[in-house]
């Protein structure tokens, strides 16, 4: 009968270490202007999300295809679009949503001349406090909620 040979011991402290290092997000220079607010992040779709609070304000994207919508992706409302163009030229619509249409979410491309003017900008106007900038996202509870009513509620006991 032949014996498996023993597996080497493993560093104890090793168990806990991250399976790999933390990346670094594109753009993050974001997160140090808006240090003050204490932002936190998120990956979504490749990209980083930055919070602010409970509230998204941008997603840093820089994924190559299409490089066209590699930049700072802003978290505003069709309604603003107009006045916030005023103060951030380069402001435009993301490609990559609803086939090129207009939605709630603006891109600063970082191809841009004044990409990094912009941003700045932007994140004055997210540390000023401007409602136009960020969305509180619907809570993955509530949205699952009203699609299938009460589903999911125990049936009281008689």
């Amino acid at each position: 009968m032949s014996r498996r040979p023993r597996s080497p011991r493993r560093d104890p402290s090793a168990l806990f270490a991250p399976s790999k290092p933390a990346t670094k997000p594109p753009f993050d220079f974001v997160l140090d202007e808006l240090a003050a607010l204490e932002p936190w992040t998120r990956p979504m779709f490749g990209c980083v999300a930055v919070y602010v609070e409970d509230r998204i304000v941008a997603i840093l994207r820089d994924k190559g295809k299409p490089a066209c919508d590699d930049g700072v992706w802003i978290a505003t409302s069709r309604e603003h679009h107009a006045s916030l163009r005023v103060e951030l030229p380069s402001l435009r619509s993301i490609s990559v949503l609803a086939n090129g249409g207009t939605t709630g979410w603006q891109i600063l491309p970082a191809e841009a001349d004044d990409f990094e003017e912009s941003v700045l900008r932007a994140c004055a106007l997210v540390r000023a406090g401007d409602a136009r900038i960020g969305k509180i996202p619907k809570s993955r509870r509530t949205a699952a909620r009203g699609k299938k009513g009460k589903q999911g509620t125990k049936p009281k006991r008689r």
